[in-house]
């Protein structure tokens, strides 16, 4: 059976997600050209290219928000913001040949603030992708993703899942990230997922309502059902975008299953750590 193993050292996000897979060999090309299928592809460009995560040569994927959808806003800072799923975008590399150079300049890029676009909702998501007309399992998988991170914010502000009008679904990059990882997964004829248990990290992180303990409400509501690991890193090591691609797709949490390995994916994260790469394994195989 063709499986894929999410090795989760460093956590878990939607861009190093899709990193790893086409780390991994699956054709970012193919993906894009399926992605127009939504209609909003004059929203953003991709971007991917290698990059060395300590000593790890990985590749970090980007989805970069065009002129007409983003207000920019430089600043300096060195913590995530939830709604921003991970991705500080790297203008200078959008041409996919990021270069080897990932000694810790990340914390001072631009963050996008997402406007208008900030009010799709969960249904408006939901429509875009019935059709778009994508392969079924690209259409379950990215249906299955969307409803756990809908489910979970609906459950933390108190609201029904059909009135879930929030910008961490509606973001570009988050509708890029889940769809363009089912898209993936189905290119690369996985039958069978499986993952390591997810360390969410520790600490606190900004977001629009405040200071929130890591991992934030609806990451940790996102993996009711899914073992967690202790992580020392005071950082956010899982985002809820993340967190929902493995809490839907993984049928067991385990240790590395028993498998042929026939291909290894390495997917970089945004943040730099000293003792550790940021990135996600994946590993793909057969198994008995």
């Amino acid at each position: 059976m063709r499986t894929l193993y999410f090795d989760c050292f460093s956590g878990i996000s939607g861009d190093m997600v899709i990193g790893a897979l086409i780390d991994a060999g699956a054709d970012p090309l193919q993906m894009e050209e399926e992605l127009k299928k939504l209609n909003i592809d004059e929203e953003y460009t991709l971007s991917w290219g290698k990059v060395v995560k300590n000593g790890i040569t990985s590749t970090k994927f980007d989805v970069i928000l065009t002129s007409k959808t983003q207000h920019e806003h430089s600043h300096s800072h060195s913590h995530e913001h939830e709604h921003s799923h991970s991705h500080e975008h790297e203008h200078s590399h959008s041409h996919g040949h990021e270069h080897s150079h990932s000694h810790g300049h990340e914390h001072n890029h631009i963050h996008v603030h997402h406007h208008h676009h900030g009010s799709r909702t969960y249904k408006q998501i939901v429509e875009a992708i019935n059709e778009a007309n994508f392969n079924e399992s690209v259409t379950t998988m990215s249906l299955a993703i969307f409803k756990k991170i809908g489910e979970a914010e609906g459950h933390i502000h108190g609201i029904p899942l059909e009135k879930v009008h929030f910008h961490e679904v509606g973001a570009v990059d988050s509708i890029i990230d889940i769809i363009g990882a089912a898209i993936l997964i189905d290119q690369l004829g996985i039958e069978t997922v499986q993952s390591s248990a997810i360390p969410t990290g520790s600490g606190h992180i900004y977001i629009d309502h405040g200071i929130y303990p890591v991992p934030a409400p609806a990451t940790l509501e996102i993996l009711k059902g899914v073992p967690v690991a202790a992580h020392d890193i005071r950082s956010e090591l899982a985002t809820p975008t993340g967190a929902a691609i493995a809490a839907v797709l993984a049928e067991t949490f385990c240790s590395l299953p028993a498998m042929t390995v026939e291909s290894i994916g390495y997917g970089a994260g945004t943040k730099t750590f000293e003792n550790h790469p940021n990135v996600l394994r994946i590993i793909i195989g057969e198994t008995q």
